[in-house]
């Protein structure tokens, strides 16, 4: 072999390889090449050890699915914090957590497509303010009538807050027009 040709041979080995490991990478950042089986969420135990509740309300989550955001569109998740409850700053975290962690498992099982375009524009999160319970209610039942997530949080009572008190509100993940629409004239946390 002449050694243009060995040279040749050694740049179209780089190329195809440095091209198969980008792919690679990008695959698995997305998690395409890591698919699993959907599990059934394990029953519940009475009982369990938790300060705070997903709402009773059963979920009708058919209507997530239906929720699309364009390539280059903005998703965000926002959180609705009741302030007339007093609560602490490190309650009304856990709160937070507590809605964060609800909007994430019913997109996870319902439109994983919408929840993997909202994590790879970096998962932003807004925290705006409500003042009473039924404002939070009424805010719930307009983001579920456009087809949004829409958890509420209620807590267990076990520390500063009245048993069965809806705490923090979470809409979304979704695309940011579609979520203004239910809370763009609430001021921020």
């Amino acid at each position: 072999m002449t050694s243009n040709s060995q040279a040749g041979l050694v740049m179209a080995v780089a190329l195809v390889s440095a091209t198969i490991g980008y792919w690679v990478g990008v695959g698995s950042s997305l998690k395409y090449t890591n698919v699993t089986p959907k599990q059934s969420p394990a029953p519940s135990a009475k009982g369990e050890d938790s300060d705070n509740e997903d709402s009773d309300e059963e979920h009708d989550d058919t209507h997530l699915g239906e929720v699309k955001a364009g390539m280059m569109e903005e998703c965000k998740l926002v959180l609705v914090v009741r302030t007339d409850l007093g609560m602490t700053k490190g309650k009304i975290a856990a709160q937070c957590g507590h809605a964060t962690l609800a909007c994430y498992k019913a997109l996870s099982a319902a439109n994983p497509s919408l929840l993997r375009h909202w994590e790879r524009f970096g998962q932003p999160k807004i925290a705006l303010k409500c003042d009473s319970e039924e404002e939070l209610l009424l805010l719930q039942a307009t983001a579920q009538s456009l087809s949004l997530c829409a958890r509420s949080i209620q807590d267990a009572g076990r520390t500063q807050i009245a048993a069965g008190s809806r705490t923090v509100l979470g809409i979304g993940p979704g695309p940011a027009s579609l979520i203004n629409q239910v809370t763009g004239k609430l001021k921020l946390l």
